[in-house]
């Protein structure tokens, strides 16, 4: 017993002090009570500290930092970006005005790395309180709140370049603007004021702007300098002016690159698209939140009324369908509605059958004027384009159109030449996570007579283009490169390659015969001299009757060539 005592206390021994041991230590207990009091002190202080530190950022500090997002990730993209979003906000400008674009582009080299980049266009102009807004302020635009088919959307890309380039060489961003009724012209030059994401006017004044003694009827230049570097090849400047030129048949693009000869694309087309219609939201589209907040901005009264103002394809028979899916009136009035309401509303919009939204906010290329750009750009046997009805996906219409060049004096050993368009703009990076791309390669080319390695493009002398119009393109990032993968875009684009995959098909079987027959035509060619020597020897003619013998067999061989071709083309 005694052992055991001893063992417990030594373990005794071993715990901190406590109870009576505290009382027994009053200069130990005060420490302890001033090191709590500071350690509380230190957190509080810490925490205000933290507080200081957090601040709000503007959207312009965020692409500022993250401009690899918006296509600035390297000197070269830098070039083609700054030339793109000018030449898109051009062709829209044109476009909406109902005037046909005539776009000059001149890229000046001023230093190893710097360079100077103006783009002209004959368009509206723009009235002169609102250009600092449009070039000196991100997410400042016309479109985004509208559904219809547009080049532009955020209202990023233009001011986004006037930031790179105040970024990287701290020159403003020159900006000169007539419009039609006004004799003078504004000339303004601004900068960005990142924290506050608003413009900076560096310069203002009115000139009279002329063009080699001829007065600028209306219209609007962008000038800046940069820094960047210019390479060819189907990824630069002038890849993406080709292409350009070859979606919008309807413009003239003057280009004076920094090296060599200007070069001009002229139209093919004397008439504009078709103009494309805003439309309303359509209800397979809207998510849950922006359902709510529909219902909690409308100015309708009753849930018929909201269903058939706010959305498109929604008559008063569906809303009263979906109101009574519900076990709610139509005529309710939308103020009494409850938040499982609601939600119970928006649950049973996909039980109703609704009509696909309208395709009239699309203004698709169309297939003639595909096929004649394709032919004014390349030297090929067969040309053929389609365009796909509209359809939809989460609830934005969109239709797909596809074109195909074949043969001529196209490459025939190497991978067919993609070119891929979003509403008219050609998407020249990230090809492999596009769409496009991955319904090129998952189509099955060997069954139309090409060569294809698995999991590879095909191989032969052929340009693929791809085009989507949408209402609102599913880009995968805001440089919008490449377009996301939704399985309702991979069908129609998949359909659409096929159909152009039957016509090559049908042009290589139709290739081969003809080659086979004029084998089996010049044999023939061949032994006509020996059958006209033999007809001679028995029938015992002479020389002159030969001839005719001869000429009378060449003539039937080629009328018999003629009616296999007749026969085959139609």
């Amino acid at each position: 017993m005694v052992k055991k005592t001893a063992v417990q206390m030594d373990i005794f021994k071993e715990i901190p002090q406590t109870g009576e041991n505290i009382k027994e230590n009053p200069v130990s207990e005060k420490r302890d009570e001033r090191q709590v009091k500071e350690s509380r002190k230190q957190t509080q202080d810490t925490a205000h500290i933290l507080a200081q530190k957090q601040r709000e950022i503007s959207i312009s500090e965020f692409f500022l930092k993250n401009r690899h997002l918006l296509g600035f990730d390297n000197p070269s993209k830098a070039l083609l970006t700054t030339v793109k979003e000018a030449v898109d906000n051009s062709l829209d400008a044109c476009e909406e005005a109902g005037i046909l674009p005539e776009i000059i582009i001149v890229i000046r080299q001023i230093a190893e790395n710097r360079f100077s980049v103006s783009v002209e266009d004959n368009g509206p102009g723009i009235v002169k309180n609102q250009i600092p807004k449009i070039f000196g302020k991100l997410l400042y635009g016309s479109k985004f709140h509208t559904l219809k088919q547009a080049r532009g959307q955020q209202g990023i890309g233009i001011s986004a370049a006037g930031m790179y380039a105040q970024l990287t060489t701290g020159k403003p961003i020159r900006i000169l603007s007539k419009i039609r009724s006004q004799q003078e012209s504004h000339q303004f030059e601004i900068q960005i004021d990142a924290r506050k994401n608003a413009p900076v006017v560096v310069r203002e004044d009115t000139i009279i702007w002329s063009n080699n003694d001829v007065l600028k009827e209306h219209g609007t230049k962008v000038e800046m300098e940069i820094e960047a570097n210019y390479k060819k090849g189907s990824h630069s400047v002038d890849g993406y002016i080709f292409q350009t030129a070859l979606a919008n048949p309807h413009a003239t693009i003057i280009y004076y690159p920094p090296e060599g000869e200007f070069v001009k694309y002229e139209r093919v087309s004397n008439e504009l698209p078709v103009e494309s219609k805003p439309i309303k939201p359509h209800p397979y589209g809207v998510e849950l939140g922006i359902f709510i907040k529909m219902i909690h901005e409308t100015k309708a009264k009753t849930l018929r009324q909201f269903f058939t103002s706010e959305f498109s394809r929604v008559s008063p028979r569906i809303a009263q369908q979906i109101a009574e899916s519900v076990n709610l009136n139509a005529d309710q009035r939308i103020s009494s509605l409850s938040p499982s309401q609601i939600e119970l509303l928006y649950q049973s919009i996909p039980k109703i059958k609704i009509m696909a939204p309208p395709s009239n906010c699309l203004s698709p290329i169309g297939d003639q004027l595909i096929i004649s750009a394709l032919k004014r750009q390349f030297k090929a046997d067969l040309y053929y384009a389609v365009t796909r009805p509209p359809t939809v996906y989460r609830g934005n219409p969109f239709l797909i159109e596809a074109g195909i060049a074949y043969g001529g004096e196209l490459p025939s050993e190497e991978p067919v030449e993609i070119m891929r368009f979003a509403n008219r703009v050609p998407l020249l990076y990230q090809q492999s996570a596009c769409a496009m791309t991955k319904a090129i390669v998952s189509t099955s080319w060997r069954s139309y007579n090409l060569q294809q390695p698995k999991g590879s493009l095909p191989v032969g002398p052929m340009v693929i283009f791809i085009h989507i119009a949408s209402a609102w393109v599913p880009f995968t990032s805001e440089s919008k490169e490449a377009v996301a993968h939704y399985p309702e875009i991979l069908k129609e684009i998949r359909l659409a390659l096929m159909e152009c995959g039957r016509q090559v098909s049908i042009h290589i079987s139709r290739t081969r015969r003809f080659m086979d027959q004029e084998k089996k035509k010049s044999y023939i060619e061949k032994y006509i001299p020996h059958i006209g020597e033999a007809l001679r020897e028995i029938l015992e003619l002479n020389k002159a009757e030969e001839e005719r013998v001869n000429n009378t067999l060449r003539e039937t061989l080629e009328k018999s060539r003629t009616k296999i071709v007749l026969k085959e083309a139609d």
